[in-house]
């Protein structure tokens, strides 16, 4: 559709709650938003786009045409809104990372001694979920010091099947668990911690102080010491608990408070997690693109964050009013059991929270977007050294290796802006040049990588912006060669090493050398894509050296069968002296037909 017809037909939507998709000519959707009013939300794409920055500007310049959904409240499009977001993960929308890096703990209730578990995501299967939290080796720690506090067990043992098969393990010992194995405490003490420990999830720490409180005043009062000593150790452990930030990182947390910040680059987010005043964790994200405003910013992030977590706070604090808080309040109320407040506080120490929170978002865009500033500098500095057409945004470094000419293998490395972009490598077995001929090999692998790239091989797609050849000048020369013969226009350098194999220089096929240690940023990066390459390559040619080693060289020769391998290897000693004999020297132990069949095998076949 033209401009004017996208107009036309915004102009024609109903003044009704909604959900709206825009889409490309491909028909794939680049943008879901949800409006209070269709016509007035989508009618202001297709007016005047001054007013618009450059994202949205991009984003209307690719718009074929758009679909609406009507619903019945602003309730139902914000949850419509999260739910089309994370199935077609539009690339106009601020998208939280996917939640395959972020860990939740599961617990099978149905089982008489559940256990904790880590998991990669929620499943229907009648068990409870807590998270996702921060990352594995976080919510490991935190699991632990749980367990540890309220004395049960992390061992790999399973109850009741082992219980008094084995000897209590050391952290009975140490103190750290009760040795249910034993079978004292039994299983409904057990069932109670568990119980105790899933409060503590989900951030109910002074009820669980509390109830172990209760216990130990009764079994003081009854005399029974020994168990008040026990339940005032699981207190204490509590209360160190609480105070521990790295361990307890975001699993206990009462109120949220949410920061923002956009710069011209980027933008961002912080999330301080607030549990009983004391500040717990704190999580951050850092966006590509710099979003319209800040207030929008948290319009887009807050809902995705909450609508695809179990565990919720009570009380989410927000710098400023944002668009549907009352139905996102609503829907988390409903789904958590619990008040879910949404609040955006003007003075005093939640205020001065959200200040905090605020400047934790700016210092961490400002960090990240310094980072990727100082990466494009090193790669405006190889551009200008090499004269290179574009910013080598995407190189490409090719490896050959072997051992003693015998299995020769080619590995390529791709690195995206400075960093290894490892879904990308390819591994390359030599087959058709001669054993030993690095140029050969070389050119056999770049012709199979650039001609599975015309062939429309997605996996070798795109072309990269600069070659980065391990080798000198002839290997650069070669690589240049077969660009040239597939018709594709490519930078070439080769990497030179000095005498400890490190890079020193890059050399152009011509044999120009370019002096690369007087900045110490691109010597940095070109010594890490060298060091990444060849590593590379030779775990491969190990992987593959390690299969060929378990068969014979003297295998599939023609007239060579297995009693004449056997004397040539008792007579010689081993293959590499049966390499080094000729003719006359075989044909002593073997049938002269024999014997040229194996020095053909080994030194090619002779012609006149």
């Amino acid at each position: 559709m033209t401009r004017d017809q996208l107009r036309a037909k915004a102009n024609e939507l109903p003044l009704l709650p909604g959900v709206y998709l825009m889409m490309d000519k491909t028909g794939q959707v680049i943008y879901v938003g949800k409006a209070k009013k269709l016509k007035n939300r989508v009618s202001q794409y297709f007016q005047d786009t001054a007013s618009h920055n450059e994202k949205t500007k991009m984003m209307v310049a690719h718009v074929d045409r758009f679909d609406t959904i009507i619903v019945r409240s602003e309730f139902e499009a914000l949850v419509l809104e999260n739910s089309l977001i994370k199935r077609h993960q539009p690339r106009y929308n601020i998208l939280l990372k996917d939640d395959k890096g972020y860990p939740f703990v599961r617990l099978d209730e149905k089982s008489s001694y559940p256990r904790f578990s880590l998991v990669n995501r929620t499943a229907d299967d009648g068990a409870r979920y807590y998270g996702p939290f921060g990352g594995r080796h976080e919510t490991r720690l935190a699991l632990d010091a749980v367990c540890a506090a309220l004395r049960l067990p992390t061992c790999s043992r399973r109850f009741p099947r082992d219980i008094g098969k084995e000897r209590p393990c050391l952290n009975f010992h140490m103190g750290r668990c009760d040795g249910f194995c034993r079978g004292q405490p039994d299983g409904e003490e057990y069932r109670r911690r568990m119980a105790q420990a899933a409060s503590l999830l989900e951030g109910r720490l002074r009820a669980v102080t509390g109830e172990l409180t209760e216990r130990m005043t009764a079994a003081a009062e009854a005399l029974d010491f020994e168990t008040a000593a026990a339940l005032r150790d699981q207190i204490k452990a509590l209360s160190v608990l609480s105070k521990e930030q790295r361990v307890i990182a975001g699993i206990c947390a009462d109120t949220d408070v949410w920061g923002a910040y956009t710069s011209p680059a980027r933008s961002g987010v912080a999330v301080l997690h607030i549990e009983n005043g004391d500040l717990l964790a704190r999580q951050t994200e850092v966006f590509p693109d710099a979003a319209d405003s800040e207030d929008a910013l948290l319009s887009a992030v807050v809902p995705q964050y909450y609508l695809s977590r179990q565990s919720l706070p009570r009380e989410i604090l927000l710098p400023a009013a944002m668009e549907d808080a009352d139905a996102l309040a609503a829907l988390l109320t409903e789904r958590s059991g619990h008040a879910v407040a949404v609040r955006v506080p003007q003075r005093g120490q939640r205020r001065a929270l959200l200040d905090i929170a605020h400047r934790n978002a700016r210092e961490e865009v400002e960090r990240v977007t310094d980072a990727a500033q100082r990466i494009s500098g090193t790669l405006r500095q190889l551009q200008q050294l090499a004269q290179l057409p574009t910013l080598p945004r995407r190189m490409e470094s090719y490896d050959i290796s072997h051992t003693g000419g015998d299995d020769q293998v080619g590995g390529m490395v791709v690195f995206q802006d400075g960093r290894p972009l490892k879904s990308a490598y390819r591994r390359f077995r030599v087959e058709t040049c001669r054993e030993g001929d690095d140029y050969g090999a070389m050119q056999e692998v770049l012709t199979r990588r650039f001609r599975r790239y015309l062939d429309g091989d997605e996996k070798f797609a795109p072309l990269p912006d600069l070659l980065l050849i391990d080798g000198g000048e002839n290997h650069a020369r070669i690589a240049e060669e077969v660009l040239s013969g597939l018709g594709l226009a490519v930078p070439v350098l080769g990497m030179v090493k000095d005498d400890r194999h490190r890079t020193r220089a890059l050399i152009t096929a011509r044999g120009q050398e370019l002096g690369i240690r007087q900045t110490p940023a691109l010597f940095a990066l070109i010594g890490t894509v060298q060091e990444e390459v060849h590593r590379f390559a030779i775990a491969y040619h190990h992987q593959k050296h390690t299969k060929s080693a378990k068969r014979s060289q003297l295998d599939n020769i023609p007239g060579v069968g297995e009693a004449r391998k056997k004397k040539l290897l008792q007579h010689f000693g081993t293959i590499a002296a049966v390499k080094q004999a000729d003719v006359e020297q075989l044909a002593a132990v073997v049938p002269r037909a024999a014997a040229q069949a194996v020095y053909d095998r080994f030194h090619g076949a002779k012609t006149e």
